[in-house]
């Protein structure tokens, strides 16, 4: 099964214009003809059957026949995520926390940063990629780079949590989730948050958790965070 992604189609639509760039890869590299049945989503829940009506290379149009609504997962997750020094590393949990489920990213610039700039259309690329790959309808959120004290400005619903390696008084992460909710997770630099930022996040009224035993790869922390909590959430 190919999945498609338009953010443009509405669910009152009867018809859809690919560009020229999803024409050709349609046409000519798929091999795609009139009368072919494509599967298409817009990123917002829904599932279009679409039928070619004209195989161009440069203009393919299709009709839809039929549309699904899926509604989302019973939880909200939000990973506040410092970026990588490594690019291609924060490219891989971008692409596997999409996969495993998430609803909403965040690039945080800590003080501990050695990235402060991230390339936000390559990111949202491999987002809707994965998101075609592991056949999913919703797309993930991702915010632009925010400082780390900005971010704790904001109003949040649900469940905080910062994940931190300092070796002071920390709750297992698994143990402090529940179902159903919105959750927000922060993940480090590489070089960990510092005790300022920490400190800052308790007085917010997140909670300090660890996940696991060992030192965890910034990358790999937040896969770890976003597997535990869909797996506690799951029926």
């Amino acid at each position: 099964m190919q999945l498609f992604y338009n953010p443009n189609i509405s669910d009152t639509d009867t018809q859809i214009l690919f560009p020229k760039e999803e024409s050709r890869h349609i046409v000519k590299v798929l091999r795609k003809s009139s009368g072919d049945v494509l599967l298409i989503t817009n990123g917002k829940g829904w599932l279009f059957e679409a039928k070619i009506t004209m195989a161009d290379l440069k203009r393919c149009t299709a009709e839809i026949v039929s549309k699904t609504y899926h509604e989302n997962r019973n939880y909200k997750l939000h990973l506040a995520v410092a970026p990588t020094k490594m690019n291609d590393r924060y490219e891989w949990f971008l692409e596997k926390a999409t996969e495993i489920g998430i609803n909403t990213i965040t690039p945080i610039i800590c003080q501990n940063s050695e990235r402060k700039v991230i390339k936000k259309e390559r990111f949202e690329k491999i987002i809707q990629s994965a998101m075609k790959q592991s056949l999913q309808y919703h797309l993930p959120t991702l915010n632009d780079a925010i400082a780390f004290k900005s971010f704790l400005n904001q109003k949040f619903e649900g469940q905080t949590f910062i994940a931190h390696c300092e070796d002071t008084d920390r709750k297992s992460l698994k143990q402090e989730l529940t179902t159903s909710e919105e959750i927000i997770i922060l993940i480090g630099p590489e070089g960990d948050f510092s005790s300022e930022e920490i400190a800052l996040a308790l007085q917010k009224g997140f909670t300090a958790v660890t996940l696991g035993d060992t030192r965890l790869r910034t990358e790999t922390a937040a896969i770890a965070a976003c597997h535990s909590v869909a797996f506690s959430n799951q029926s």
